[in-house]
């Protein structure tokens, strides 16, 4: 499996590692779920920016992530806006949401950006050249909360992800069926052994899929989402409880 390394933690190798996301809407709240969050021990920290009501203040943001990154040390930081057509709270332009994300990029607080696949499709490789010139990373992603698209179609957008530079390629899918949970973890190891030159992060939503969020080290996908009190989507499992399931299967694996 390809690699990605941010701040001394090695993406692509092991079991999967647990992201915890941040969803306050006031600094306060967000600083606060910080240090409980990193109480349980997640590898990475993914702050959802889109629940926060000063996000397009651009000085607010700047102080927040200052006094984020104070917090979480060495702990690697996701910053995220997920917009309303990909299940997140806030509706933006094009161009607002490009500017925003390399706003972000240039304080240097963030180590990884989430890119919607889907948005500024006609300059996104401008985007991710923008973030990785200002020494970021790109997190791919593209959620589909309605449905699980045709494996042929999750391969797709995978290795257009990669195509266009992403650093990270995430897919999450909204299972209807058990079948449709193995046709996401069958594309998943399907483009992990075939096309990925990029580490994998894919996962089944809701209780149906759950199996996707702990089995990632079988079929591919090299990071999870977990939940200490909050959580940004649907079937995201506690972070202790996730933590041991990861563990018995490595521990069973290997």
């Amino acid at each position: 499996m390809p690699l990605l390394n941010v701040r001394g933690l090695t993406i692509g190798t092991g079991s999967p590692k647990v992201v915890v996301p941040i969803v306050g809407k006031t600094q306060q709240e967000i600083l606060t779920d910080a240090v409980q969050i990193l109480a349980v021990g997640p590898d990475l920290i993914e702050w959802r920016a889109d629940f926060y009501t000063e996000v397009l203040d651009d000085q607010g943001l700047k102080d927040t992530l200052w006094k984020l990154r104070s917090i979480l040390q060495s702990t690697p930081l996701i910053f995220t806006i997920r917009t309303g057509s990909e299940g997140g709270n806030i509706q933006i332009s094009d161009k607002k949401y490009s500017d925003l994300l390399k706003f972000v990029a240039d304080t240097g607080h963030a180590d990884i950006i989430d890119v919607e696949l889907f948005r500024c499709e006609g300059n996104i490789s401008e985007l991710v050249g923008a973030i990785h010139a200002r020494n970021g990373l790109v997190i791919m992603s593209n959620h589909d909360f309605h449905a699980t698209p045709e494996k042929k179609e999750i391969i797709s957008r995978l290795c257009k992800m990669q195509d266009v530079g992403g650093d990270l390629l995430k897919i999450a899918v909204m299972p209807k069926s058990a079948n449709d949970v193995i046709v996401l973890m069958d594309a998943t190891n399907e483009m992990s052994t075939k096309y990925a030159q990029k580490p994998l992060v894919t996962m089944s939503m809701g209780g149906l899929g759950s199996i996707s969020r702990l089995a990632g080290e079988v079929f591919g996908s090299s990071m999870t989402f977990g939940s200490a009190g909050k959580a940004s989507a649907p079937g995201q499992i506690p972070v202790s409880e996730l933590k041991q399931c990861l563990q018995t299967i490595h521990d069973a694996k290997t």
